[in-house]
């Protein structure tokens, strides 16, 4: 009886154990910033490298350099559209963009995203609220190919719970690194986004802040 008691408790716990992992598994959001290999971020680029770009006259990277950070791709869109026609932005944004929020972007700044029509931009729609990238790789993927997928996601990003985010979730930000990653961690939990702007201030200024904050929320 002892023994069989020993195993029906085992067999219990495995299962318990399994269902613990299977939610934790489900729960834990990792690499909220889609991976963005390869495409230039038009708030982190140095001058050389805007100048690599296509239809970048000196002119206008300085004043990419001057305005930043654009703190949406319609922001910089609207400055660009006053230099370059339609074919001339499509060509560039193949190589440089600024991520969109995929909860808040609108229509007109998803169909920026290269080789997103109307059918796309409403599939993007339809899934929101995203709670992960991996979310947008499977949604999307429904639609597009893997490859095409990958080509998507290095545009897009959904924002992270600073106060419970993993290191990899944090480092996926564009231009967070180690010493940034402890600065955020040191000062959790967070109780609101004054909080964060006034602690991460210490370390950064009011624009790097503004650029930062658009990858995080606070809850």
């Amino acid at each position: 009886m002892m023994i069989k008691n020993i195993i029906r408790a085992t067999a219990v716990f495995s299962v318990v154990l399994m269902v613990w992992l299977i939610i934790g598994k489900t729960t834990h959001i990792i690499g909220q910033v889609g991976d963005s290999s390869g495409l230039v971020n038009p708030n982190l680029a140095g001058e050389e490298e805007l100048h690599a770009l296509p239809h970048l006259t000196d002119k206008l990277v300085q004043e990419l350099l001057d305005h930043r950070p654009f703190l949406s791709m319609t922001e910089l869109n609207n400055h660009l559209s006053q230099s370059l026609e339609g074919g001339q932005l499509e060509e560039l944004y193949e190589r440089f963009f600024v991520p969109i929020n995929l909860n808040t972007a609108s229509r007109n700044e998803i169909l920026l995203v290269p080789g997103v029509g109307d059918r796309l931009a409403h599939e993007f729609e339809e899934y929101r609220p995203y709670r992960a990238i991996r979310q947008f790789r499977r949604e999307i993927g429904k639609y597009v190919d893997s490859n095409e997928v990958q080509l998507l996601e290095r545009h897009v990003f959904v924002p992270i719970n600073i106060n419970s985010a993993s290191d990899e979730d944090l480092l996926s930000i564009p231009g967070v690194g180690q010493r940034m990653l402890h600065e955020f961690k040191e000062y959790r939990p967070y109780r609101g986004i004054a909080e964060f702007r006034r602690e991460i201030g210490k370390y950064v200024d009011s624009k790097e802040i503004k650029r930062l904050e658009r990858y995080i929320i606070v809850e």
